[in-house]
């Protein structure tokens, strides 16, 4: 039976890419000589940003979004934190990946395809959904009405097969 499965991944080495780009940008940005703004990847899916002050954090931030962006990285998935900015003027902000479907992002999915009415089975399989369907051109209807929705989360379909 023909199936495939709908995931929300970012690449993490696009990530790399994107924040070593960043750092170069940083580095020859006459704005920044002589600041000890930084950008850091502290965890698989966290990277931390930090300037001297509010305007530089703001700027820096434009910078690491703008080079996700071009290295088509969703923004869907990335998910900013609020600013934490100390008496002294230091500003610090975390930018958080989300990797996999939650649970009520996939149940929401999974409702979406029976609203469908395609005679398809849809299941959550770790952080991930499996959709099987007797017919080549009803998972491919599935895939196009997706694409067509909003979810909040960036999704992508992989392990096509016949």
């Amino acid at each position: 039976m023909p199936s495939f499965d709908i995931v929300s991944e970012v690449d993490k080495q696009e990530i790399d890419n994107a924040i070593n780009q960043a750092k170069k940008e940083l580095s020859i940005r006459f704005d920044f000589k002589g600041s000890k703004a930084t950008v850091e990847m502290t965890a698989p899916t966290l990277i931390e940003l930090t300037a001297e002050d509010a305007g530089k954090l703001k700027s820096l931030m434009e910078i690491v979004i703008g080079r996700l962006a071009k290295r088509k990285i969703d923004l869907r998935n990335v998910e900013r934190k609020d600013p934490a900015i100390s008496p002294l003027g230091h500003a610090r902000q975390e930018i958080h990946l989300k990797q996999g479907l939650e649970g009520d992002k996939a149940k929401e999915i999974i409702k979406a395809i029976k609203a469908l009415n395609a005679k398809v089975q849809s299941q959550l399989q770790d952080r991930q959904i499996r959709v099987t369907g007797k017919k080549r051109d009803e998972l491919q209807t599935v895939i196009q009405f997706l694409r067509s929705e909003d979810f909040g989360v960036g999704l992508s379909f992989r392990n096509f097969r016949d």
